[in-house]
C-alpha cells in the first residue's frame, strides 16, 4: 500500500487554500512525483502513515505553509546604487536622480558591461537570500539591458537561478523599462524595436514567461505601449505592468484591457482603474518597499480594491535603486503597517493570489490535492507571525516539487 513517495505530518499546516488562513491542526500532507495526493488531517488518512509512504517526516512543532513566492523582483543586476539612498535623504527626487544619469541608465550601464558569469555571480546570492526567507518561486525580469544582447543575458540568467537554486523561476521581458541612452528622444523608435524585432526573438527563444512595461511619465504613456502589448498578445505572451505609482497614467486600465496578470504599484490609481480591474480579475500586486524607500505619501487604494473584490498580491519589488528588499516576509508585514492589508491578505498574498499573479494558480500556492508539493516549514506557531515578525530566520526547510532544497535549513 506504501506509494506515496513521502509522508510529511505537521503539528500546524495553513494551506491558503481557500479566503483564510486554512489553518489545520494535526494535519499532512502526502506527496507523489512531487505532486501533493493528500493534505489535510491526520486523522482522515486512508491508512497509518507507514502503509502510505516508507518516507515519513514528523514535525513535532511549527508551521507548515506553501513555500511564499515573490511575484515580481529585478533580482537580476550589476552594479551598485546605494548611493542614491543617501541623496534621496539629503532631498533629491526620484526624476532628479535619473536625470543626472542615476537611476535605471545606471543599472543598465553596469549590466550592459557585465559578463553572463559576472551578472550570475552576483544575482545568485539575491535569489538563494529569498530562498533563506521562505520563497520557492519568484519572478525575475529584464529591464537593465534595454537591447537584444543584454535582455537575452538577463533572462538567460534568470533561467540559470532556478537551475542552481532549485527555486522555480519565471522570467518576465521589460525591454519597455526606460529609454536606452542611444535613443533618448526617440520613445516611439525604441517601442518598434521592441515590438519587431526583440520581442518575437527571446519569445523564440524560450525565454519569455509574461512582458512587462513601466507606464509612467518618467518613461511610456498607455498609447505609446499599446502596440507592444498587441504584438505579445499575438505570440500569445501574457501581460504585466507597472501601473500608476507616480501618477494615474490609466495604466492600471490598460493592463486589464490585455487580460493581465496584474498591475502593479497603483499608488495613484483611480476608481475607473480598480473598475478595469475587478471586471477582468487582473491582480493588484502591492509593492510596499518602493513606497517606503522613495519615501511616497499617497498609498495604493487598499480599500477601494478590496471593496471592489480585487484580489491583492505582495512581493519585494527587490531591486537596486527603489525596493533593495530581500525578504517577502517583510514586504508583508509593511503592507499591513503602511497599507492596512490585514494579515491574511498578506499571508495569501504572498501563496495562493501570488501564484495567480504569475499564471501559476493550478500548479502552486496553496497546499491542494494536484498541485506542486512546494513547502516552508517555520519556526512559528501561527501564519500571522509571517507579517508580524520583522527579521529573524524561521525557516526550517523549504521544498519544491516534493524535494528539499539543496542549503535548506
Amino acid at each position: 500500500m506504501s506509494d506515496w513517495d513521502q509522508l510529511i505530518l505537521a503539528s500546524r499546516m495553513a494551506t491558503a487554500a481557500d479566503d483564510d488562513y486554512g489553518l489545520i491542526d494535526d494535519a499532512a500532507v502526502g506527496i507523489k512525483d512531487g505532486v501533493i495526493c493528500f493534505a489535510g488531517a491526520r486523522a482522515d488518512l486512508p491508512g497509518t502513515p507507514q502503509q502510505l509512504s516508507t518516507s515519513v517526516l514528523e514535525m513535532s512543532d511549527g508551521l507548515l505553509t506553501p513555500a511564499l513566492i515573490d511575484a515580481h523582483t529585478h533580482l537580476v543586476f550589476a552594479g551598485r546604487r546605494a548611493d542614491e539612498f543617501e541623496r534621496r535623504l539629503a532631498g533629491e527626487s526620484y526624476a532628479q536622480i535619473a536625470a543626472s544619469g542615476g537611476g535605471i541608465r545606471a543599472s543598465v550601464a553596469a549590466t550592459r558591461a557585465a559578463s553572463a558569469e559576472e551578472l550570475l555571480a552576483v544575482s545568485l546570492p539575491r535569489a538563494q537570500a529569498l530562498a533563506a526567507d521562505g520563497v520557492g518561486t519568484l519572478e525575475i525580469k529584464s529591464g537593465y539591458g534595454l537591447n537584444l544582447e543584454s535582455e537575452r543575458k538577463q533572462l538567460q540568467c534568470a533561467r540559470a537561478i532556478g537551475k542552481h537554486t532549485g527555486q522555480r523561476v519565471r522570467t518576465t521581458f521589460l525591454g519597455a523599462h526606460a529609454l536606452p541612452p542611444e535613443y533618448q528622444g526617440q520613445p516611439d523608435a525604441y517601442l518598434e524595436l521592441l515590438r519587431v524585432e526583440v520581442l518575437p526573438q527571446l519569445a523564440a527563444e524560450g525565454l519569455i514567461d509574461a512582458i512587462d512595461a513601466y507606464c509612467e511619465h518618467l518613461a511610456f504613456s498607455a498609447e505609446q505601449l499599446r502596440p507592444l502589448f498587441s504584438a505579445a498578445a499575438d505570440l500569445g505572451i501574457p501581460v504585466k505592468l507597472h501601473a500608476d505609482q507616480l501618477s494615474d497614467c490609466g495604466g492600471a486600465a490598460l493592463a486589464a484591457e490585455f487580460g493581465g496578470l496584474s498591475a502593479d504599484h497603483l499608488e495613484y490609481t483611480g476608481a475607473a482603474g480598480i473598475a478595469a480591474m475587478a471586471q477582468t480579475g487582473c491582480v493588484a500586486m502591492i509593492l510596499p518597499g518602493a513606497y517606503v524607500v522613495l519615501g511616497q505619501d499617497t498609498p495604493p487604494p487598499i480599500a477601494a480594491l478590496r471593496e471592489a473584490g480585487v484580489p491583492m498580491a505582495v512581493a519585494t519589488d527587490l531591486n537596486p535603486g527603489s525596493s533593495p528588499l530581500l525578504s517577502v516576509r517583510a514586504a508583508m508585514h509593511l503592507a499591513c503597517a503602511e497599507f492596512g492589508m490585514t494579515p491574511t491578505e498578506a499571508f495569501l498574498g504572498a501563496t495562493r493570489i501570488a501564484a495567480r499573479a504569475l499564471g501559476l494558480e493550478q500548479r502552486s500556492g496553496s497546499l491542494e490535492v494536484g498541485k506542486s508539493a512546494d513547502l516552508s516549514w517555520w519556526a512559528l506557531e501561527h501564519p500571522v507571525e509571517l507579517s508580524y515578525w520583522l527579521g529573524g530566520a524561521p525557516v526550517r526547510g523549504l521544498w519544491m516539487r516534493g524535494e528539499r532544497l539543496p542549503g535548506s535549513p
